[in-house]
């Protein structure tokens, strides 16, 4: 009984959980904005070749 009750209250798993969570959603985020930033510096660069 004292091991489920120390299994239940154990709350490292969930700290990992959400670290992992926030690695990913930190990852997510730079994914869309270096994929945004690369777009619009595309189309920047193809301005300034056209301009040429």
């Amino acid at each position: 009984m004292f091991t489920l009750k120390h299994l239940i209250n154990d709350s490292r798993g969930a700290t990992a959980v959400e670290y992992g969570l926030l690695a990913a959603l930190i990852a997510v985020a730079l994914i869309a904005g270096i994929t945004l930033i690369g777009t619009d510096l595309g189309n920047t660069m193809n301005e300034a070749s056209n301009s040429l």
